[in-house]
């Protein structure tokens, strides 16, 4: 790509399950924060040569394809289409954006946000491994959210 010498865009897929960490599904959720990962330091090199090709991270939402488990095969409330978030990804790629965090119908973009700001606060604060699904963390994390959702 960089030998042709025009504009070109990488686009990785990540997940916000990358970059929040829930518990429960590990291998997929150390996958997804390896594409973020790799995907930082891919753009970042990029932008060190001045190259003409850029590298985005997608984060989808809830997307409703092919694959997805709905029993009678009808899109379910909160989910986007394929379509609708193509259609969010070449608009944030045409802004420079980086991370494209996809919203869906199911979350808004105020609660990914605060989603995002707590799992990076567990570092910083060094507060337990994923305190947002820790019973004793509960009431604080849901103060949290009350107060970045006002």
């Amino acid at each position: 790509m960089l030998e042709q010498g025009s504009p070109g865009a990488i686009i990785n897929t990540g997940s916000k399950q990358g970059i929040t960490n829930p518990p429960g599904v590990p291998a997929y959720g150390t996958a997804k924060a390896a594409v973020k990962t790799m995907t930082e330091q891919l753009a970042h090199g990029l932008r060190e040569e001045k190259a003409q090709v850029t590298a985005h991270l997608l984060v989808p939402g809830w997307t409703f394809t092919g694959m997805s488990n709905a029993p009678d095969g009808q899109q379910p409330k909160g989910g986007w289409l394929p379509e609708q978030v193509v259609e969010r990804m070449i608009n944030s790629v045409d802004d420079g954006d980086f991370y494209i965090i996809c919203p869906d119908d199911a979350v808004s973009p105020e609660l990914d946000a605060a989603r995002i700001q707590w799992s990076a606060g567990d570092i910083i604060e060094n507060r337990p491994a994923l305190s947002r699904w820790d019973a004793a963390w509960t009431e604080r994390f849901e103060a949290f959210i009350k107060g970045n959702n006002s």
